[in-house]
């Protein structure tokens, strides 16, 4: 029995040996890649304690046997938060490959010019919970990012998040027991289409935040995409912007400018289908004097939107005013305007054609606009005001090279 044990003691010291002098060497890859490099993780999963780093490089492929074949498992880390940083790069791919448990973040990229994430997998494993990582893919003031081919699961904010960033395409990925979905905030040019987001908190988020460098996002299209059946209850840490997403909410619009939602299937998202609110629904003070807090040129049309005859799934502030105040019952309309507008835009009493919120042609697309400004007096379910049109918003266009 003594030498069983001691077999068993031998060969789980050896593994961890081994295990670190991976993580050793890999790293030491990273930091001694030249540009142009090319770096092989070979199929496996490996155990890494502390946080990968590849700073201040270009044109460098990282690149896995393939997703669910090379596996990165940060469960137990030690050291740092992300599972894998990027920095002060340009034109990075990194592909084929899994991150699983990081303790923050698992793939974050940080002042990037031209990103690429394909065929990845960030995920937090067992049921999601608030202690997760916040961000699964997460490229932050990059410049020319492409997400495509990926999965993210189990973020405690959003598994596809991307930042304060321009010229972004994020296509054919599936997104699931997230709070957020996919989320693009502060960003600018966003294409994001040919999605599966479902069984998360919300959807697809569209927010724009005070407080962060890049004050303003904008022109960001959301089409082709199958949003459905996103009522997982919201697990996101007390506190946290995204701890106010309603659960069962479809695509949320926040604050943000020239955004067009087109041709998806918003279906089974049993609390709104789509929402468009200003800032101050939120009531959360406001102390950063440049930022705006109201969405404008805002384009709903041509999607399909289908939900179960249940009540309203959220709760908190906005589940109380539609169950009690408004008793809308099991017939919350699926597209909901807080009709809070910023004095600003009006002329002549009427918003201005650019600063319109507009909404034609949605299939089974319900409406309501709530009069928030005006403590919900008249509240309208008519949609005639908003039967407006925008100029198509410009095609993101990624550079890689």
């Amino acid at each position: 029995m003594r030498f069983l044990t001691f077999i068993l003691f031998s060969l789980v010291s050896l593994t961890a040996a081994a295990q670190a002098d991976f993580q050793k060497k890999l790293q030491r890859q990273l930091i001694m890649a030249e540009d142009g490099a090319t770096i092989t993780i070979e199929a496996g999963t490996y155990t890494i304690s502390g946080s990968l780093s590849l700073e201040g490089k270009k044109n460098i492929v990282i690149r896995g046997a393939g997703m669910d074949k090379t596996i990165l498992s940060f469960k137990g880390q030690t050291d740092g938060a992300e599972g894998l940083r990027v920095s002060n790069a340009e034109h990075i791919v990194l592909e084929n490959l899994t991150v699983q448990d990081a303790k923050g973040d698992a793939i974050k990229t940080m002042n990037v010019n031209g990103i690429t994430f394909k065929n990845l997998k960030a995920e937090w494993t067992g049921e999601p919970k608030s202690t997760n990582g916040a961000y699964g893919l997460y490229p932050v003031m990059c410049q020319n990012v492409l997400i495509e081919g990926c999965i993210a699961i189990g973020a405690s904010d959003a598994g596809i998040y991307v930042g304060q960033s321009k010229n972004i395409i994020v296509r054919n990925s599936k997104a699931y027991h997230n709070v957020a979905g996919i989320e693009i905030e502060n960003s600018l040019i966003a294409d994001v289409y040919d999605n599966e987001s479902t069984e998360n908190t919300g959807g697809i988020l569209v927010f724009d935040l005070p407080d962060l460098v890049q004050k303003k996002g904008g022109n960001v299209r959301v089409y082709n995409n199958n949003i459905h059946h996103n009522n997982f209850p919201n697990f996101a840490p007390k506190g946290n912007i995204v701890a106010g997403v309603q659960q069962g909410t479809g695509v949320m619009i926040l604050a943000t400018n020239q955004v067009e939602i087109f041709n998806n299937k918003i279906i089974g998202n049993n609390s709104i289908g789509t929402s468009i609110i200003s800032f101050l629904m939120t009531e959360r003070p406001i102390k950063d004097k440049e930022y705006y807090p109201y969405p404008t040129g805002i384009y709903i049309h041509d999607n399909v939107y289908e939900r179960d005859r249940v009540r309203y799934q959220g709760q908190g502030r906005m589940g109380q005013l539609f169950k009690y105040k408004l008793r809308f019952g099991k017939k919350v309309p699926h597209i909901i305007y807080d009709g809070i507008v910023d004095s600003k835009t009006l002329e002549n009493g009427q918003v201005k054609p650019e600063s319109r919120i507009c909404v034609r042609n949605n299939q089974n697309g319900s409406f309501v606009n709530l009069d928030a400004a005006n403590n919900f007096k008249n509240v309208s379910r008519d949609a005639s005001a908003f039967d407006c049109t925008h100029s198509a918003l410009k095609q993101a266009v990624v550079s890689m090279k």
